[in-house]
């Protein structure tokens, strides 16, 4: 232990130093900006920063590429809250709170415990990767493709059940999620699947364009007549872009819980601070005396995935710097930057580069303290965006996601696939059918695919793979307790409000 606080002190001379001061700043900002704009994401804004990244040496490098990273959960959830328009998946769960309490004038409030949340989830994740990189590492290498397999399914239940009352239109919400995820070529045996001639589908659709198309277009869909009549009016007063001490009390433990969770689930490969943070808020709901306030503006429902969020972000260089795995698709983008620099992460990282590894995790605490001190006050400026005219707000919420979808491939025909998703959008919160769920199973429905095909040839087809270690069957019972709890707790609810009624 006296080792570990003695590469961490260094690290922390070696973070603290000017030059390096700047560019963790440079790189949080960067990323905040990256992580607000539909469509880009924090693997985007690495990937461009990449030529820069050949001028300056690995542990400059790693500091900038980071900073990015976690700087794009801080902005990702800024236009979730704003305009509904998740700036990635990792802010796809801020909508489902933040963006209400917008609507209801409690903008100011949402923005400061979105900055708050992340800001401790992501440094009770950098208090995790001192003390506990190599267990949690080790922990993830247990996950074979069958874990994989029923990690995703338990993840895409939890999602799917947290739909109170409409189990069922969660479950068939999921259903047309892995149908889209199927679309392309399959990477086993080549064959294209449900392409119908177009080229362009061959490589299968973007998740963000089903985000962006989702919930952007689908709020514009949703929002036109009162746009047209012209009822839908803008904020003209704005308080204090802070939060009151009811507020923190209902946000304190749900921040607490949740970033554990996140720092676990981001050190799995391929998991993603989206089902992390989609896990959190299904967690919080679950665990609330009143559910049924989650969707309406609860700020607990923003808290939890606020944290949870910039925690798996911590968690996914953990693979990384300590296997050399990638944990997603930004720090794949970072580990090949870092392989061009000469430095090949893995096992022997922290002693062969030492300065480089302990660097960048002291560049994490020092990160989050100045994203926090940057954004709490940006967000006086950004609030200024709902004082804005509907008439004049959303053709800019529109030209933001043709401009952000364009971005992913330079296809035209994504234009097409937004409106039609933005579409499906509008119809899906008029039948009242969850979304998350849909986009969930988008996002990991290839990858669980792969994962129960792989587990599949590994066991020559024999089904016992699924329930053959510990893991698995934990990760089982995990997924039925999902699905049956709700309803049981449903049917408790009823009994008791039977029994009061019968008794008054």
């Amino acid at each position: 232990m006296l080792e570990i606080l003695h590469n961490l002190f260094n690290g922390f001379l070696i973070a603290l130093e000017p030059y390096h001061l700047l560019l963790i700043t440079f790189g949080g900002i960067l990323g905040t900006i990256v992580g607000m704009l539909p469509g880009l994401g924090p693997a985007t804004g690495v990937a461009v920063l990449i030529p820069i990244t050949f001028t300056m040496g690995p542990t400059a490098a790693m500091i900038t590429m980071a900073g990015i990273y976690y700087g794009a959960m801080f902005g990702g959830s800024r236009s979730s809250i704003l305009i509904n328009t998740p700036g990635d998946g990792a802010a796809l769960a801020a909508t489902f709170d933040g963006y209400p309490m917008a609507m209801k004038g409690k903008a100011e409030s949402a923005l400061a415990i979105s900055a708050i949340a992340s800001f401790i989830g992501g440094t009770i994740a950098a208090v995790f990767m001192v003390a506990l990189a190599t267990p949690v590492a080790r922990f993830a290498l247990k996950f074979g493709p069958a874990e994989y397999f029923l990690l995703m399914v338990a993840a895409l239940s939890m999602t799917a059940s947290m739909s109170k009352g409409n189990q069922l239109k969660g479950f068939i919400s999921l259903i047309i999620g892995l149908m889209i995820a199927t679309i392309g070529i399959d990477a086993q045996s080549g064959i294209k699947r449900f392409t119908f001639g177009i080229l362009e589908l061959q490589t299968g659709i973007d998740f963000l364009i089903v985000i962006i198309g989702i919930y952007a277009l689908g709020e514009v869909f949703k929002s036109y007549k009162s746009i047209a009549d012209g009822t839908k009016k803008a904020q003209k007063k704005f308080g204090k872009i802070w939060i009151s001490k009811k507020e923190w009390d209902l946000s304190k433990w749900p921040i607490l819980r949740s970033a554990p969770l996140g720092f676990i689930i981001g050190a799995l490969p391929g998991a993603g601070g989206t089902m992390a943070s989609l896990m959190a808020y299904n967690n919080e709901k679950q665990l609330s005396k009143h559910p049924e306030e989650f969707g309406q503006g609860a700020i607990e429902g923003l808290a939890a995935p606020e944290s949870a969020n910039n925690a798996a972000s911590v968690g996914a260089l953990i693979p990384m710097l300590t296997l050399g795995i990638p944990g997603s698709g930004t720090t794949a983008v970072m580990m090949g930057a870092l392989l061009m620099l000469g430095i090949q992460p893995g096992p022997l990282l922290f002693t062969q580069h030492a300065d480089v590894a302990w660097s960048l995790i002291a560049s994490m605490f020092i990160g989050n303290i100045i994203l926090a001190v940057v954004n709490i006050p940006l967000a006086g400026l950004l609030v200024r965006v709902l004082a804005i005219p509907a008439k004049v707000l959303y053709p800019i919420v529109l030209g933001l996601s043709f401009v952000g979808v364009y971005a992913i491939a330079g296809s035209v025909v994504d234009f097409y696939l937004l409106v039609l998703f933005g579409l499906a959008g509008y119809v899906m919160k008029k039948v009242n059918i969850p979304t998350a769920p849909m986009i969930l199973a988008v996002i990991v429905g290839n990858t669980m695919e792969q994962s129960f095909r792989q587990a599949i040839r590994i066991s020559d087809g024999e089904l016992n793979i699924f329930y053959g270690s510990t893991l698995a069957i934990a990760l089982i019972l995990i997924t039925l307790v999902s699905i049956v709890f709700p309803i049981i707790k449903d049917h408790i609810k009823k009994m008791q409000v039977n029994k009061s009624q019968q008794a008054a």
